[in-house]
């Protein structure tokens, strides 16, 4: 059985490895011409990070185990009741060294560099996919793991282009080791809307992220905008690394993103063609959970495709486990963005990590 996987960023080959694992040939389609990851670093929670461990990826030996607690504005910690440290940890990754790890894991006969699935074909007994170099591969499925832009999901859903989330904006960069003294992670809910922090990263460097909620429109530089929302999260000047580490940040080096989601989507499937991840869910990022919800998917289409010959049926049962899913996870992230103070932010936040990792619908 050979699954065309459209999409190598780290859900289409965490799916690409799993299904190989699972048995079935894969072949991804990637437009970039090398392995590349879009972004600076990403959080890993338990769940993803079990996924990984079944896998035998060597995730764990990549990344750097971190704790999501928060500050109110003036620098008090958030320790919301009735959860355990558990529901905190995390593990820090470069999005790049991921991508890498996993390309390797998979292999390089397996991909397919500068050639991106521009559309398909679908028969009763398998999928053609039109690529952006002209040729086509041929499968006995498909799965659109090619982000939030995914050409796959235009073709299966038509109409359900990704939407800006009116007003959210975030700014983030991996800075390499520099004079600013980093000696603890640390994440903080302001004024205005913002919110953010850094972390330390494995190799002595840092993550800094910065994100907003309802935006005034964006004016001066990208550095400069995010200097200004650090002052957000600044409130008495307890939290002055942050800014230090903005200002130490080439300019170049800051990715600012317009964030974007995608609507709510009554199918993943047909019988033969599958979304993944942003593909199908792309959401705010202010719960910081899309990579490990996205490896999530890839691990039940492994699971599934790998113990039938009965694709449209593997596809179906997919399709009926993760959909609800995702619209619990749609009411727990709204309740997180529209929380009142940063106690209702801390402690929904809280409660929608402690959801996720514990596996529960």
């Amino acid at each position: 059985m050979r699954a065309v996987i459209a999409g190598a960023g780290i859900v289409g080959l965490t799916t690409g490895l799993a299904l190989r694992r699972a048995g079935l040939e894969v072949v991804i389609c990637e437009r970039a011409p090398e392995i590349r990851a879009a972004g600076s670093s990403l959080g890993l929670w338990r769940n993803a990070l079990a996924v990984f461990d079944a896998l035998g990826a060597g995730v764990r030996d990549i990344g750097k185990p971190g704790e999501m607690y928060f500050h109110d504005p003036a620098g008090k910690l958030i320790d919301p009741p009735g959860f355990g440290p558990e529901d905190h940890h995390y593990l820090l990754v470069h999005r790049a060294k991921l991508n890498d790890l996993l390309a390797d894991a998979v292999g390089a006969g397996s991909i397919r560099l500068g050639a991106a699935v521009v559309r398909y074909d679908e028969s009763e007994t398998g999928v053609t996919a039109h690529l952006s170099d002209g040729s086509t591969v041929d499968g006995d499925l498909l799965i659109g793991a090619d982000g939030a832009y995914s050409a796959v999901r235009a073709q299966l859903v038509p109409g359900s282009e990704a939407l800006e989330h009116e007003g959210h904006h975030a700014w983030r960069a991996v800075t390499p080791a520099t004079g600013v003294a980093v000696d603890r992670d640390l994440m903080a809910l302001g004024t205005h809307g913002a919110r953010g922090g850094y972390a330390r990263t494995r190799d002595g460097g840092a993550y800094w992220l910065l994100s907003q909620f309802k935006s005034p429109e964006l004016t001066g530089t990208v550095k400069q905008q995010a200097l200004e929302r650090a002052e957000h999260l600044n409130e008495g000047g307890w939290n002055p690394v942050l800014a230090e580490l903005i200002a130490a940040t080439p300019e170049e080096a800051i990715l600012h993103n317009q964030i974007m989601y995608v609507p709510r989507l009554d199918r993943w499937v047909s019988s033969r063609v599958a979304l993944a991840g942003d593909a199908a869910h792309a959401m705010s990022p202010h719960i910081t959970a899309g990579a490990s919800l996205g490896i999530e998917d890839a691990a039940l289409l492994g699971e599934l495709l790998g113990s039938t010959v009965d694709i449209p049926a593997a596809l179906i049962s997919y399709q009926a486990e993760r959909i609800p899913r995702y619209a619990r996870v749609a009411e727990l992230a709204d309740a997180v963005e529209f929380a009142a103070t940063p106690e209702e932010f801390a402690a929904h936040y809280a409660a929608f990590s402690h959801w996720m990792i514990e596996g529960k619908q």
